[in-house]
């Protein structure tokens, strides 16, 4: 967390300092949800080890995985965090997992005292922002053969780790169409 948060190029080593005494490690095994649809996401954090989908359900009930999250990233409901309504999604830890967690109300606390928290916030929202614009674009542009590709280009050693019916539901394909995907790639 300290290095991320200095790569920012905002904080001072005691602007970090009193925002790890204010954070919270949290442990999470394997399966656990850090959101529960309907609930209020009142915190962000900051995923040190572990991988985590978000999804949420279709009108027919199925689960429909649209993000994964590794470590070294931020993780919230975002749209829930700013807005504090109920979630639609769940954030479930497909591994053991550790994060740092800080509340809401803290961080916007430090933002009125300090205004490189209220510039890291704009950050983080200029770039939730973005990802979901990529997202959008990608799914909308790319065959799943190429975000298949991308995923395992990005995230090589996490991807073995997330169930195939997981990757299924993240591209938008059955397992048998990921597995045809799988077999016409060559590593």
């Amino acid at each position: 967390m300290n290095e991320y948060l200095k790569s920012f190029n905002l904080f001072t080593d005691i602007e970090i300092n009193d925002f790890l005494n204010l954070s919270q490690t949290i442990l999470l095994k394997k399966g656990d949800l850090y959101i529960n649809n309907n609930e209020i996401c009142d915190s962000i954090a900051f995923v040190k080890s572990g991988i985590f989908r978000s999804y949420y359900y279709s009108n027919n009930d199925d689960e429909i995985t649209y993000c994964f999250t590794f470590p070294n990233k931020l993780l919230m409901a975002y749209s829930s965090f700013i807005s504090q309504k109920k979630s639609e999604e769940n954030i479930q830890a497909l591994t053991d997992a550790e994060i740092i967690s800080i509340p809401k109300a803290t961080l916007e606390d430090l933002a009125k005292s300090n205004s490189n928290w209220l510039r890291f916030l704009k950050i983080i929202a200029e770039k939730e922002y973005v990802e979901l614009e990529k997202w959008i674009f990608n799914h909308q542009k790319d065959k799943a053969q190429q975000r298949y590709l991308d995923l395992i280009t990005t995230q090589p050693e996490y991807i073995k780790e997330i169930p195939l019916h997981y990757i299924a539901s993240y591209l938008g394909v059955t397992q048998r169409h990921l597995s045809r995907i799988r077999a016409n790639i060559t590593y």
